[in-house]
């Protein structure tokens, strides 16, 4: 009996000592589990280019771009499958899936109805402040980081997103955002749409009372630091440094401020406001800032190379970051508490024309040509009718309306449209969507497919050959004269995590994996079409 009542109380005592030391091991995990940033900085910097990061690294200063490099996660290259511009780059970045599944494969698409481009992110329903345009996040098919943040703090989570342009504002804010504000091509005011309805002072108050309007009429941007410093810059660039003004009357005035760094300058002073006026990253629940930049090459001055500008935009955008993160650390949480995440996005495909005196090949493409010359020749074999409806961004779009009442065979019409084209000077490469859907087009097939958003997707794919002019008739005529260039699809990114181990990743990263990445270092759920692996930090 007492041998009995011996076993049950070392029983009970054992059971516990493994209870205590459970609880113990819990918390001891619990207390091992670092402690979720309180501010998260999403930063998409378009063209972000890896070499010149290199070659300008030592006229950095030690808080911008170099607190990146040395403090950071450093990738090397940023996948994006295929070329995209910064639309479509936001969108990979912030949901993690390709334009394919997130529906944004670029930020212009093609319109059947009207014949004309319009915004990806045209919505009917909404209307603009401080504009005319009506945009809204309806067509981006997923859900964002921004959503995901603001779903899991119970929407007492702030997620603002700021940029010069709208679509790329309103991908960064998502669908549940406070707000999203782009700077108008048309006035220069900060805009946004009714979509949202958090309306944040800061920008109101620039548009009342500092309007980019008057501001441009004495502004030039001229360089940073004296050009003989910069490196690998020919002599002549060196003793005639640039000036590039904003002049009243230009057609192209505000789209050549929101293409250089002035522009960015103004974005990170705005970001400043928010971090200060909105005390982000200083309550509770974690706050959410994108930011979007630009460091394209400059088109809008007189000489095509644009190289001095583009350093010194590269210099400028490393005291735009100085200043952010020490507005973190002076009047947010701490850059001890805020996680950044920076995503460059590929070069631009179009870039400003060299000039005639260099002989270097190439040619005019001209779209108006192209579709007048193709709808010749489908009328020569089907009949009378406007058997093409457009062209746009090197998508041609047929007129499916006609073809299905001519009870036409679409496939067998697109497979003639792309056979007519690549005979035309000028034109590298022509594919049916058909072609792109079965994997069977060249190159990368499966980046081709990927990069597409079937409800707007083409018929026809068409690639200019490199140095030739594509001339978009539904362009601006006062925009600068590009040519087509071979670009790779990649660029770097940097993930700054608080207490985080700096290395450098110098195998490509698929651009998908920063979105599960961000949220698993949330410990949030990461956006609903996001199938990627996280990266291993």
């Amino acid at each position: 009996m007492r041998n009995a009542k011996k076993n049950r109380i070392s029983t009970s005592v054992a059971a516990i000592l493994v209870a205590a030391a459970s609880v113990a091991q819990i918390a001891a995990a619990q207390a091992a589990l670092p402690k979720r940033p309180q501010l998260v900085v999403g930063i998409l910097v378009e063209g972000l280019n890896d070499d010149y990061l290199r070659l300008l690294r030592g006229h950095f200063g030690e808080g911008g771009f170099r607190r990146l490099m040395e403090n950071g996660v450093t990738i090397s290259a940023l996948d994006y499958g295929a070329p995209l511009d910064g639309a479509a780059s936001a969108a990979v970045v912030f949901t993690g899936a390709e334009p394919y599944v997130n529906g944004v494969p670029a930020g212009m698409v093609f319109d059947p109805a009207t014949r004309r481009a319009r915004s990806v992110l045209f919505d009917a329903e909404t209307i603009g402040n401080y504009t005319g345009e009506t945009l809204s996040p309806k067509n981006l098919a997923v859900s964002t980081l921004a959503d995901e943040l603001r779903i899991d703090t119970g929407g007492l989570g702030y997620a603002y997103a700021i940029a010069a342009q709208p679509e790329q504002a309103i991908i960064m804010a998502g669908h549940a955002g406070n707000s999203a504000f782009w700077i108008t091509d048309d006035t220069g005011k900060w805009a946004t749409t009714t979509h949202y309805k958090d309306l944040p002072t800061p920008p109101q108050n620039i548009n009342h009372r500092a309007a980019l309007e008057y501001r441009l009429d004495t502004l030039s941007w001229t360089p940073l630091v004296a050009t003989d410093k910069l490196p690998d810059l020919p002599s002549y660039k060196k003793l005639y440094p640039f000036r590039q003004i904003f002049p009243r009357g230009s057609a192209t005035r505000y789209k050549a401020y929101k293409a250089s760094p002035v522009a960015n300058a103004d974005i990170t002073s705005l970001a400043e406001e928010y971090i200060k006026i909105l005390t982000l990253g200083k309550r509770e629940a974690t706050d959410m800032l994108s930011l979007g930049y630009t460091l394209h090459p400059y088109a809008y001055g007189r000489e095509a190379d644009s190289r001095a500008e583009l350093m010194d935009g590269y210099l400028r955008l490393d005291r735009d970051l100085q200043r952010l993160f020490a507005a973190i650390d002076r009047q947010g949480p701490g850059m001890d508490k805020t996680l950044v995440f920076v995503a460059g996005t590929p070069a631009a495909r179009r870039q400003r024309r060299d000039d005639d005196r260099w002989n270097l090949p190439g040619g005019e493409f001209s779209s108006r040509k192209a579709v007048s010359l193709l709808n010749m020749y489908l009328m020569a074999i089907h009949g009378n009718g406007d058997w093409v409806d457009g062209y746009h961004d090197g998508q041609l779009f047929l007129n499916r309306k006609l073809i299905k009442e001519r009870s036409k065979d679409l496939e067998a019409l697109r497979k003639e449209a792309a056979r007519f084209l690549t005979r035309m000077s000028g034109v590298r490469e022509a594919w049916t969507i058909d072609e792109i859907l079965d994997n069977t087009a060249g190159g990368n097939a499966e980046a081709m497919r990927r990069n597409i958003a079937l409800p707007v997707a083409g018929d026809v794919f068409v690639t200019v050959a490199p140095g030739w002019q594509e001339l978009d008739d539904d362009n601006d005529t006062e925009l600068p004269v590009t040519t087509v260039r071979s670009v790779l699809p990649t660029a770097p990114a940097f993930i700054l995590v608080p207490g985080g181990t700096p290395r450098t990743i110098d195998t490509p990263v698929d651009a998908r994996a920063i979105a599960p990445s961000v949220a698993g270092i949330l410990r949030i759920r990461a956006p609903n079409a996001s199938a990627t692996p996280r990266i291993r930090l």
